[in-house]
């Protein structure tokens, strides 16, 4: 059976999102124009999954947790799992995901996961808020996968369009391994000059643009004459950028958490960008994005 998507508006843009992973499916303004992937099957039918409670691949699909082997597939089950709609207003809705029998065999934790999406004005504001209801610290990572349109509307060229960060970023980026997707050792130079990314299909064809060492927390996406986007990711130390090669659209990433070195097989709670809640308190992730039309 199909599942009705929640609609928010602000007046200025409209968003729908899928209870099936709280996942932002569109973001489009008063004119109908919309500002995500246009999710075409020949590459990647994603629009903005969650990533919990891991970011990234594990080694050969497992982790190991106090002397036991757990399976969990490539960012972990959020994006696949039903959540809960527990506020459908004009402007706002969240969304909420519990553990189960079912999350418990492959992550013997308790947690709640809540997703919230508010518009205002020209703003879409989204909160994640992992809280541990147990009663032993939560080991996790989180991320956000939204992929924007590439290029945006207002008729800007797809060459032209940078990634204009915050700050300068000029340390090594990290890449993944093709037949695992884990991270290899080796850094890479990054392709950042001074502020500015110019993404451009070729740079993907050995998967994601990783950093690991971030040191902005925001960053504008679009091009000169067309829209951009502002981008607002102040809770994550890490981003990745990616796409399949050629595709219409960028996903911008900001990650708590990236996959498995290449051959780790240290406990879960050592792995890369892993955070250790303690019970009873709630870890939030904030990502805003603005949209400045080309108008």
């Amino acid at each position: 059976m199909d599942v009705e998507l929640v609609t928010i508006s602000s007046g200025d843009l409209t968003a729908r999102i899928h209870p099936l992973g709280a996942e932002l499916w569109s973001l489009a303004d008063r004119l109908g124009r919309e500002y995500m992937t246009d999710a075409d099957p020949a590459f990647w039918t994603g629009h903005a999954p969650l990533l919990f409670p891991i970011v990234g691949a594990l080694n050969g699909d497992r982790y190991r947790l106090d002397g036991r082997e757990y399976a969990l597939k490539k960012h972990g089950f959020a994006r696949r799992s039903a959540f809960a709609v527990v506020q459908a207003a004009d402007d706002r809705a969240c969304f909420r995901l519990t553990d189960s029998e079912e999350t418990r065999s492959v992550y013997p934790f308790a947690f709640v996961l809540d997703m919230a999406f508010r518009l205002d004005g020209a703003s879409l504001r989204m909160e994640a808020r992992v809280s541990n209801p147990g009663e032993e610290p939560l080991p996790f990572s989180f991320g956000f996968h939204p992929a924007f349109a590439w290029p945006l509307p207002g008729g800007a060229a797809k060459a032209d369009h940078r990634v204009a960060f915050e700050a300068a970023e000029p340390q090594p980026i990290r890449r993944l391994d093709p037949a695992s997707g884990l991270t290899l050792p080796e850094p890479f130079a990054t392709p950042v000059e001074g502020h500015l990314l110019c993404p451009d299909a070729a740079q993907f064809e050995a998967d994601a643009l990783i950093w690991d060492r971030l040191s902005s927390r925001s960053a504008t996406f679009g091009a000169p004459g067309g829209a951009q986007l502002a981008l607002a990711f102040p809770d994550t130390p890490m981003l990745g950028i990616w796409q399949k090669p050629g595709a219409a659209y960028l996903c911008i990433e900001p990650w708590q958490g990236m996959a498995d070195p290449l051959g780790f097989a240290r406990d879960f709670r050592q792995k890369p960008g892993i955070v250790t809640l303690p019970p009873g308190d709630t870890r939030r992730f904030r990502m805003d994005v603005t949209v400045l039309s080309a108008d």
